[in-house]
């Protein structure tokens, strides 16, 4: 089983007909696609309203990928806001529970950032992650590129093998250490994740002018390389139960537009584009 869909659901604006409220975008994008990455539970953890919530404006079969907090993977500076941090992956594990008792809780992500390097303290913190919350589906991508350098490969995958951990498969610029290959192999047999970040190597790092969160994720794939995508994706189903395939390459648009090329590419035949109302005033 294959679901195809995008990383959060407000910023595709070709999904949605004109002025629709922003509080009916996941009902509408359900229409388009049956799964979602959950990106606001990164930023904070989420009450377990809104879970309820979208569990119900979503159809039986939907599920979401909802990103890993960010006191959870190392990215927040400073001092976390819980008193312990077993309370803050405890409160975590609660605000999922509308999702994993619909069971549309199909992974949680965890991205660690590009400092979190291939070393044994690193791997302690992941062993500490999957006993907090290690009964979780769990997914793992890494942004620095010492976890799959030759050396270290093999260990590294073998590693996410023997401690269950879901693999996050990138497509991402290689734009140094900061980046890591596409790693076409599977960790666990009953899912994998993949992500596609676009491959805009001049916008993946911070030049520390602002810009770069709206540029780092500009990048049209082209119908070559999501055929391309297309038959690694088969070679991939012949090894896992359940493939999630996310596009995150929105700084311009695209996303949604390739996700559907993806799916007409697996014969699929994707909903069309919301109308837009043609304007004689624009450029």
């Amino acid at each position: 089983m294959m679901k195809i869909g995008l990383t959060g659901w407000g910023d595709h604006d070709d999904l949605y007909p004109e002025r629709l409220p922003s509080h009916e975008k996941l009902k509408e994008y359900s229409k388009h696609f049956q799964t979602v990455e959950v990106d606001s539970s990164f930023y904070a953890i989420q009450p377990v309203r809104n879970y309820e919530k979208w569990v119900h404006e979503t159809p039986d079969g939907f599920e979401f990928v909802v990103k890993a907090y960010q006191g959870m993977t190392g990215h927040q500076r400073g001092k976390i806001p819980f008193v312990s941090e077993k309370e803050m992956f405890s409160a975590f594990e609660q605000s999922v529970q509308p999702l994993v008792e619909a069971n549309k809780l199909a992974i949680v992500l965890f991205q660690f950032p590009p400092w979190f390097v291939c070393t044994k303290e690193s791997v302690n913190v992941l062993r500490k992650v999957k006993r907090f919350v290690g009964h979780l589906p769990l997914a793992l991508e890494f942004r620095h590129q010492s976890w799959f350098l030759p050396q270290y490969r093999e260990q590294t995958l073998q590693f996410m093998k023997e401690e269950g951990w879901i693999h996050s498969i990138c497509d991402e610029p290689q734009a140094g250490l900061g980046s890591v290959p596409t790693v076409l192999e599977v960790t666990r047999q009953d899912k994998t994740l993949i992500r596609l970040h676009g491959r805009n190597v001049d916008g993946w790092v911070d030049p520390g002018d602002g810009s770069w969160r709206d540029v780092r994720y500009l990048y049209d794939y082209s119908t070559e390389e999501l055929t391309e995508w297309a038959r690694w994706i088969k070679e991939l189903q012949k090894e896992t139960n359940e493939l999630h395939v996310l596009f995150n390459n929105n700084s311009g648009g695209d996303a949604a537009k390739n996700a559907k090329e993806i799916q007409r590419l697996f014969g699929e035949t994707p909903r069309t584009f919301a109308p837009r109302q043609i304007s004689l005033f624009e450029e």
